[in-house]
């Protein structure tokens, strides 16, 4: 296993379900920087939000991932890999991977698929939370444009996502603990901990 892939619209809390395992020391860290952190006080205290590589059109990597079953399986890797250069299990992260699980399922089968979802009122109301446009990293400007069109985009995303947890069979951890026995990685340190049940995260591994 190469790879595991995150699907969910912004506002998803996607980033914290990555985050809380991506300090398994079966993860490739090496895709993380100063310049791809973003912190905000939206849970109540200054917390580190975004960590690591975004991929989505408009964004530092995944420009062409809105028609990414239009390229080929090398293609897309050699993209998947440009801000690693370490070794292990590499998060590829993309709000638009949404629309295209059938592509991933198809091209890469050992792989994971992690199906992050929330309702489309909570999603937007929580990316306005945490600094909606100005946001610094990922950047939304380009793909999303405002909030008409990215309220439209997460209720797009949301409806595949939702599609493809009904199609798929696969396992919905309840913690970030089940959700790395479920990937066979290694457990994160303790300080680590994430009840999605709590958080108001549906979590699905196809």
């Amino acid at each position: 296993m190469k790879y595991i892939f995150v699907a969910g619209a912004p506002g998803s809390k996607w980033s914290s379900v990555c985050k809380n395992i991506y300090y398994s020391d079966s993860i490739d860290q090496t895709d993380a920087s100063e310049d791809r952190e973003y912190w905000h006080d939206a849970s109540g205290q200054l917390d580190l939000m975004h960590i690591g590589a975004y991929f989505d059109p408009g964004m530092e990597f995944g420009d062409f991932f809105d028609n990414i079953n239009k390229y080929t399986k090398e293609e897309c890797e050699t993209e998947f890999d440009r801000p690693f250069s370490g070794e292990g299990v590499r998060i590829i992260k993309s709000h638009v991977f949404a629309h295209h699980i059938d592509f991933l399922k198809d091209n890469w089968p050992d792989c994971p698929i992690v199906l992050v979802h929330r309702d489309n009122d909570a999603c937007i109301g929580w990316w306005v939370r945490c600094g909606h446009f100005d946001i610094t990293y990922p950047l939304y400007h380009k793909y999303y444009v405002n909030l008409k069109e990215m309220s439209k985009i997460i209720d797009d995303q949301n409806r595949d996502i939702v599609n493809a947890w009904k199609r798929y069979g696969g396992i919905s951890p309840r913690n970030n603990r089940d959700l790395a026995d479920i990937l066979k990685i290694n457990q994160p340190s303790e300080e680590y901990e994430q009840d999605y049940n709590l958080k108001d995260i549906g979590v699905k591994v196809i």
